[in-house]
């Protein structure tokens, strides 16, 4: 059985905003017993959609996941054993509560999960949001709404832990005044120790490509590859006019590089093909590219580029296997006559 755990990690890491907002966020996952890989208790913590540090049941120790965070080395020589101690208590206290939740639920075997999520981000706008929440076998369990300092359940069982949670009225404070304040002063300062990667702009570059369709209708997907950061926008226009009916956008993608890559699609009528561009905004740009579909240069010229050089190699091939010929007959009657003897200029001459 795969782990609902997993999947919902892989959900919420799509959903990290990338770079021209920032984002810090933690992940921490504790499952019933090991599965696929999956130890009993991971943590993971990323910058954007670059996981920085990570800690395990298995190694039981902080480890750096990314060159640039070993800076932090300087300013906090401490840092990885009180990292280390703060993972390893939680560890603990989510195998217990893990327990605990099955017990709520009258689960008395089985693959079961328990996560918590939470971290800050820092928009590009200039203001702040956060979150910090629970899940429970993949789905919705308890969750904080920092603003209004209250709890929210997902089922009568989160009831519970509300409940525990609303028992202690410093709690909730606590957990604004981190996401508000010393989340993001952490944000920061991850930032600079690897603004190399996570604050550099990679220009997009962009293609527009035609699929023939049914019902005398074509698509053309406008694409957008090798950019960072990882927000973008990709627009269809027909005459300037931004369209959303009949396009479909397929959601930005990773490459192994460390860029996106993304596309637009629209489905047109042909005759109408030069009247559409697409639109890619990102700030690495000055002013938005603006594409659109250009059919492909003729091939004619290559072919017949193509045919000459082979007319050649074979004139070439034919005329090297005439001289050979030659050689060998005028080889062959040397033999039978006196061999022509060439003696050197006397000296003097």
């Amino acid at each position: 059985m795969r782990p609902p755990a997993l999947l919902l990690l892989f959900l919420l890491l799509g959903d990290c905003e990338g770079s021209s907002s920032h984002s810090l966020q933690y992940f921490y996952t504790a499952v019933s017993e090991p599965n696929q890989g999956l130890p009993q208790f991971i943590t993971v913590g990323y910058v954007d959609d670059q996981l920085f540090i990570q800690y395990d049941s298995v190694t039981r120790r902080t480890q750096p996941r990314t060159p640039w965070i070993k800076k932090v080395e300087e300013f906090d020589p401490q840092y990885w054993d009180k990292q280390t101690q703060t993972f390893r208590n939680a560890e603990q206290a989510f195998r217990d509560n893990l327990q605990i939740l099955r017990r709520y639920y009258n689960q008395s075997g089985g693959f079961h999960s328990l996560q918590r999520m939470y971290g800050c981000e820092l928009r590009a706008s200039g203001s702040k949001g956060g979150h910090y929440q629970f899940a429970y076998d993949g789905r919705d369990y308890l969750a904080l709404d920092k603003e209004t300092l209250t709890w929210t359940a997902a089922d009568s069982k989160a009831q519970i832990s509300k409940e525990k949670q609303e028992k202690d009225p410093a709690i909730a404070p606590y957990w604004k005044g981190y996401l508000e304040e010393i989340c993001i002063e952490w944000l920061h300062r991850y930032l600079d120790y690897g603004k190399e990667t996570l604050l550099r702009r990679d220009r997009p570059v962009g293609k527009v490509t035609r699929k023939e369709g049914y019902d005398d209708r074509e698509t053309l997907v406008c694409q957008a590859y090798g950019f960072y950061p990882k927000e973008i926008e990709v627009t269809w226009r027909k005459d300037e006019e931004v369209l959303q009916e009949g396009t479909f956008h397929r959601s930005v993608a990773p490459y192994p590089d460390g860029t996106y890559h993304a596309w637009l699609s629209i489905e047109i009528d042909p005759k109408e093909r030069d009247q559409y561009r697409c639109h890619v905004d990102h700030a690495s740009l000055g002013k938005p590219l603006v594409l659109a579909w250009e059919a492909p240069a003729s091939n004619l010229g290559l072919i017949i580029g193509c045919v000459i050089a082979v007319l050649l190699l074979i004139v070439a091939g034919v005329a090297l296997a005439w001289f050979y010929n030659k050689k060998r007959q005028v080889g062959y009657r040397a033999t039978t006559t006196d061999p022509v003897v060439v003696h050197p200029p006397e000296e003097g001459e």
